[in-house]
């Protein structure tokens, strides 16, 4: 073992009439072990509420929406299905319509975003099947409902948050109202009203999409709104979602204007951006912590110089280089930086992977609901321990020991060992 090793391991423990120098470099690590922990904590939270939002947005939103410039409706859907099917890297493509309504119960009435979809491919773009809790995508066809009249009604699909505010199941009648006028009475204008039969409800577990999504069969949405054979758009899913900029410029070039694709890039760009932004300023916060905790690391090696003046000098006249002494004071203070970072990854890589259980302890001890899905779109606290982060943390957090180490190490390598000696 190099001697400069040894003594600075020895160097860790100070002196029984200095023991203040041992109490500082405990709480030194301590205050770094909090640091990290804090980061790693925070960091995984923030990367798996970024995972959670996209996952749950593009396995309800598709990842390219194909539309058209002027009147917004593409008039030969069969025919841009082709084209959007065959440009490389296009996983399926599904046409939808989308319209604003009100839905209308025997007990509530509630606004929200009627979608028209296509139940044989949409499938190709979306997991509104696994989403469904309730019926099925063949359950959209007409079907007689349990009333006096038997009528034959169109199905609906409704989010479980919507069907909880409208009061309704799955067997159960609502009526579709629409702004569009349906015709001219001495009143004015009056919407266009039709029934439709609950068909299915479902969950994707992000409360913005559960309480104001409802689908149904394109051929009802052309019928109720007029279209013909028209519809708004096509949804397209890819085999890799990152290169879907690369895939929109390529189905752009195919059908030409005034046709246009958006990406999910372009529609969420935002949020996404700002979580990217709370990230790193989130990360840029919690290190102060790790940087207020390197003037403990400051401190404890300013006043193990001073102790160890007299061991100095002797060293240096035993023939120790300033290099020498350089190294034992650094290697005092890395092996702090390095205990401290190795209890604070262990304590975050705990309280991350036990994080569920930890929120729910917390929620029933104070009674509250930590994470509302309601403010939060999701419905549970996640995390996600991204490698990449976990390394710049441990590499920012030794950095930040080593910065705080140097200074005394060099004041230290620099000592004159006869002035050291003069008054010993």
């Amino acid at each position: 073992m190099p001697y400069e090793l040894f003594i600075g391991l020895r160097y860790l423990k100070s002196r029984r009439t200095s023991a203040l120098v041992s109490f500082i470099t405990v709480i030194s690590t301590a205050g770094v072990a909090l640091g990290v922990l804090a980061l790693i904590v925070v960091i995984a939270v923030m990367s798996g509420f970024e995972r959670e939002l996209r996952t749950k947005i593009l396995g309800t939103k598709s990842h390219i929406l194909v539309l058209k410039a002027g009147d917004g409706l593409l008039e030969e859907p069969a025919r841009s299905l082709q084209v959007v099917r065959t440009v490389a890297g296009v996983a399926g493509a599904s046409p939808f319509t989308v319209h604003q309504v009100m839905l209308v119960s025997a007990r509530a009435v509630s606004g929200a975003v009627l979608q028209g979809i296509d139940p044989a491919t949409k499938g190709e773009v979306g997991d509104l099947g696994r989403a469904l809790r309730q019926g099925s995508l063949a359950d959209l066809s007409p079907a007689p409902v349990a009333a006096a009249d038997g009528a034959l009604l169109d199905g609906v699909l409704l989010g479980r948050s919507l069907a909880f505010t409208l009061g309704v199941t799955v067997g159960d009648v609502v009526t579709v109202l629409s702004p569009l006028g349906g015709g001219i009475s001495p009143l004015g204008v009056t919407p266009r009203l039709k029934r439709f039969r609950v068909a299915g409800i479902f969950a994707v577990g992000m409360h913005e999409y559960d309480s104001s999504l409802a689908y149904v069969a394109i051929p009802a949405a052309q019928q109720f709104f007029r279209l013909g054979g028209a519809v708004t758009g096509i949804e397209v899913r890819l085999h890799d979602f990152w290169r879907a900029a690369e895939v929109a410029e390529a189905i752009q070039e195919r059908l030409g204007p005034p046709h246009y694709a958006r990406t999910w890039m372009q529609m969420y760009q935002s949020l996404f951006s700002a979580l990217r932004l709370e990230k790193i300023t989130m990360f840029i916060i919690l290190v102060m912590i790790v940087v207020v905790a390197s003037f403990g690391i400051v401190s404890t090696l300013s006043m193990a110089v001073v102790e160890k003046r007299k061991e100095i000098a002797i060293l240096k006249s035993m023939g120790a280089t300033g290099g020498s002494i350089l190294k034992i004071f650094l290697i005092k203070g890395l092996v702090v930086g390095l205990a401290g970072t190795g209890m604070g990854a262990g304590g975050g890589l705990a309280i991350t992977f036990n994080l569920d259980p930890i929120v729910a302890f917390l929620e029933r001890l104070f009674g509250v609901r930590a994470f509302p899905a309601e403010v939060y779109f999701l419905d549970r606290l996640p995390h996600q321990v991204n490698p990449r982060d976990l390394v710049a943390i441990l590499l920012c957090s030794l950095a930040i020991a080593f910065l705080a180490t140097l200074y005394p190490a060099l004041q230290a390598s620099r000592l004159d060992p006869v002035e050291a000696m003069r008054y010993e």
